[in-house]
């Protein structure tokens, strides 16, 4: 027997069918083990030695493989064919060899780049060693993100409160995003005139064109600049005789892209699917491990983690004789096309992303798919197919217009294009972040030198310059690409842990920093510059590249970076927070104190008007205070014009019960209104303070909505069955009403301030019937989707409180941001369950936070983006905010059962 070992369970079903009788597939569930999440599992005073630690149920997976392997005559390391699947392997042979499970077995290595029963058999035969070298690249990439993560993260805890933490590379890609948005704010509009005229030929065939130049000088697209220049223009050309001075046609070709690389397949699945790049790999990973079509599991792509453009010999072969049948043989090039990598940093190590066969055609393969799977598939088979299809054949034509008033010359020029081969183009266009200048897909009509043309319409347009636009996740993918910043299997997960982290949102399919993301790379820039440097991140990558190349040695990377680094870190041990604080007032001055209208000092307190506005930190972040504190108490949010953000304090009037000012504040979270004045008398009570409701904007609040609010909790009536009272008020998780000890939150349309007693009953009576185990939010009994294939039992998507999830025999996976409870499918929700199950995820009680190993993808998101894993913070005195802090009293030791770090599997 031989016994073959993957990373997931259905790569092993599928591939178990490959082989037959003879071999037993088993899968590692990812990873096996990995460093733990405390201090010194990275030891650099005794040459990096790492301490590697085995969770309980990858322990039970590996005594399986083990009892295996008795009796067996061979053992098989067939995880994925990279970085990090040559890892897995090598810590499965590892851990294997420490429990003296492996006597006079062979170990061998083989890697397939597709999962079909040709690439797997002839895999088989072309066994190999584990690659030495692939392995000590991972050791370097896992020991310096952890090195950063656990050195770095506490400092920032110190002297940044709130602050989450900082990766290797997740800091960088964080910082393109500040950057981006520092750019926006500092952009200056310029007004500029676009001056186009519609034309007539002697046939009465209509067209437009710009004009671009006036005596014997071009007029760029920014030279007029005002409306009286614009006007003038305008004006000579109203009373202008138009002729045709040339016409240029000229034949162009247009080549098709080359088939996906990891970065570009994520691209263009966010540009035409609107799927994130996290959604997009795991529908790939689906696509690539296997799919039952017609009682037969298949891979339906080669890997998905690649740099690489080409594609096997046999493969091209295959889509242009498919190309041949369905589109013709005038769609087929005379010779194959090959693609080269233009990035210095590709490894192409891989073949290009493509189909499998190329004869499952997209509309064959879908009825056996969900719908993203279809669509996705659909993307990366046209895209594959497409390159190797015919080039289009283009005719493109210039016209140069001369019109001539009184003795001056004005020059105007008209473009067009007019396709006359599609080629390629009948299957697939390439998407773009931006859209193009569409004046070139005009089609212009038949025109002759010297002809004279009848003017119709002379207009002006205004515009102004924009800003460079924030990044899309697919432009960020594209520049950290171009920039060399992280590797095929990092992208998604660097997106994923810097939304996680709270340091970035998307808005309308943009990235938008988040002001504790601004913070935190303010700080590393003033402070530790160099390791937030483009170039600095993209050498390390190139040497952790060299490395598995068998070019350098991966411990004296390590010894190189550490040396600089760990210095860097102490000599800003003994930084005071002010010193901080001036560096960050100085770098986000844009962002946080933007010019004023009136031209004053953008820093002065609008409330005291002697103070000076500087960043403060705060318990929970960073917000913006006056500097004649406690004297004056003006607070904002550290953005003027985030929304809900109120300048100052607003006077709304008196409560006529107790002739006390009601006034509107901005807080460091949100604003909120206060009834009174703090007292400076020791031991005085604060006055009564009420925060607004969700979906209230400032401006809506009026005095006798405030007054309600600050009424709160108020009772609306009593309880007819017990004689209770009924309340209702505004808590930590929105507006309620309580019944004794039963709290019901409030649905959509019922007002906090209005709600009557038949209507609060009505809702106690609801999560009465449903408690929820001791929590304010009853169970939804959900919707089920079907029986588990393989388990039997109901599958059940319900809405929690944390929001929607599917369950199964007491497992629970919630539904990630890009799938809906309508939408998700039974296929989805198995899938769902089994990487909660992979992660530690059990009955109720059991989760991964009790000592059990958490999540794989969020710990891939850990080790691919560079980020530090969770480790206990130190635990310093109270503090003022802006003010010098107490020295921070020595971090706890984390307890004898430690949570482990968790899994992380990131091929690259």
């Amino acid at each position: 027997m031989n016994i073959v070992v993957v990373e997931s369970p259905a790569k092993a079903k599928t591939i178990n069918k490959y082989l037959g009788p003879g071999y037993e597939v088993l899968a590692s569930f990812g990873h096996i083990r990995d460093l733990p999440a405390k201090d010194g599992s990275v030891d650099p005073n005794a040459d990096f030695h790492m301490l590697w630690e085995v969770d309980p149920k990858s322990n039970q997976r590996v005594n399986d493989i083990a009892r295996a392997l008795k009796g067996a005559t061979k053992l098989i390391l067939a995880t994925d064919p990279d970085r990090e699947g040559e890892a897995i392997s090598w810590h499965v042979l590892e851990v294997l060899k420490e429990k003296k499970a492996l006597k006079a077995q062979a170990v061998e290595r083989v890697v397939f780049n597709a999962i079909t029963k040709q690439a797997v058999t002839e895999a088989m035969k072309n066994p190999r060693k584990i690659d030495a070298a692939l392995v000590d690249a991972y050791l370097a990439r896992r020991a310096l993100d952890y090195l950063v993560g656990f050195t770095l993260s506490p400092v920032l805890w110190r002297k940044l409160p709130g602050a989450r933490s900082a990766g290797r590379v997740q800091s960088v890609a964080l910082r393109l995003v500040c950057d981006r948005e520092l750019d926006i704010e500092k952009f200056v509009a310029h007004e500029y005139w676009s001056i186009v005229a519609r034309l007539a030929t002697p046939r009465n065939d209509t067209f437009e064109a710009r004009l671009v130049g006036a005596d014997g000088k071009k007029i760029q697209r920014l030279d007029i600049g005002s409306g009286a220049e614009a006007e003038a223009f305008t004006r000579d050309l109203e009373n202008a005789v138009f002729k045709v001075a040339s016409v240029e046609a000229k034949p162009a070709r247009r080549n098709p892209p080359p088939p996906f690389t990891t970065s570009t397949l994520q691209q263009e699945a966010s540009r035409k699917l609107g799927f994130s790049p996290a959604h997009t790999m795991r529908l790939a990973q689906r696509l690539y491990e296997g799919i039952d079509i017609g009682g037969e599991t298949v891979g339906l792509i080669t890997y998905m983690r690649t740099d690489g453009v080409d594609v096997a010999p046999e493969a091209v072969t295959a889509i242009r004789g498919m190309i041949g049948k369905q589109y013709g043989k005038d769609y087929v090039p005379d010779a194959p096309r090959a693609f080269q990598q233009k990035s210095k940093t590709a490894q192409e190590a891989h073949e290009a992303v493509r189909p499998t066969d190329p004869n499952r055609l997209p509309n064959q393969v879908a009825k056996h798919l969900d719908r993203d799977q279809a669509r996705l598939y659909e993307l990366i088979w046209n895209r594959a197919v497409a390159s190797q299809m015919q080039s289009a054949e283009l005719e493109r034509t210039t016209v140069d217009i001369a019109a001539k008033v009184g003795a001056r010359m004005l020059d105007l020029r008209a473009t067009g294009q007019v396709v006359k081969f599609d080629g390629f183009l009948t299957l697939y266009q390439e998407g773009f972040d931006e859209p193009a200048d569409d004046d070139e897909a005009r089609r212009l009509p038949a025109m002759n030198r010297g002809e004279i043309l009848e003017k119709q319409a002379i207009n002006s347009s205004q515009h102004f310059t924009e800003p460079p636009p924030r990044y899309s996740e697919a432009a960020l993918v594209k520049r950290m690409e171009e920039l060399g910043i992280g590797r095929p299997s990092t992208y998604a997960a660097i997106l994923q842990v810097l939304q996680d982290r709270g340091y970035v949102r998307i808005e309308k399919k943009r990235l938008m920093p988040e002001d504790k993301g601004r913070v935190v790379v303010g700080f590393l820039e003033s402070f530790f510059q160099r390791y937030v440097e483009y170039d600095f991140t993209a050498n390390l990558e190139e040497q952790l590249d060299r490395i598995a190349n068998h070019e350098i040695d991966w411990k004296q990377v390590l010894q190189d970076f550490w040396t600089d680094f760990i210095g860097a870190v102490n000599d800003i041990k003994d930084l005071r927070v002010t010193q901080v604080l001036d560096a960050l007032n100085d770098l986000l001055a844009p962002h946080v104190f933007p010019p004023r209208a009136d031209g004053a000092d953008p820093r002065q307190c609008p409330n005291c008007a002697t103070g000076k506005l500087s960043l403060k930190l705060g318990r929970f972040g960073a917000f913006i205070g006056c500097s004649n504190y406690p004297e004056c108490n003006f607070t904002r949010q550290m953005t003027p014009g985030a929304e809900g953000a109120v300048a100052g304090t607003k006077v709304l009037g008196e409560d006529p019960a107790t002739g006390l000012e009601v006034s509107l504040r901005a807080g460091r979270f949100g604003p909120y209104l206060q009834l009174g004045e703090q007292s400076k008398e020791k031991g005085a009570e604060k006055p009564k303070r009420a925060g607004l409701p969700k979906g209230v904007a400032p401006e809506d609040i009026d005095l006798e909505r405030a007054l309600a609010l600050l009424s709160l909790p108020r009772e609306v009536g009593i309880h007819p069955e017990d004689g209770e009272p009924i309340v209702a008020g505004i808590g930590r998780f929105g507006p309620y009403v309580k019944h004794g000890k039963v709290y019901a939150n409030l649905e959509e349309g019922d007002d906090v301030l209005n709600i009557g007693l038949n209507r609060a009953i009505t809702l106690i009576a609801e999560k009465k019937l449903k408690p929820g185990k001791g929590r304010r939010f009853g169970a939804d009994p959900g919707k089920t989707l079907g029986d588990h294939p393989e388990k039997g039992g109901p599958i059940i998507v319900k809405k929690g409180r944390y929001g929607p999830y599917v369950s199964h025999d007491g497992v629970n996976a919630t539904l990630p941001n890009d799938m809906t409870p309508d939408a998700v499918t039974l296929e989805q929700a198995v899938g769902l369950l089994e990487a909660r199950i992979v992660k530690g995820g059990g009955k109720p009680g059991k989760s991964a936070g009790k000592g059990k190993k958490a999540a794989k993808p969020k710990a891939e998101a850990k080790a691919e983006a560079g980020a530090a894993p969770t480790a206990r913070r130190p635990v310093g005195r109270k503090q003022a905010a802006g003010k010098t802090p107490a020295k921070p009293t020595a971090a706890k030791k984390p307890a004898a059962k430690a949570k482990p770090a968790r899994k992380a599997k990131a091929a690259e």
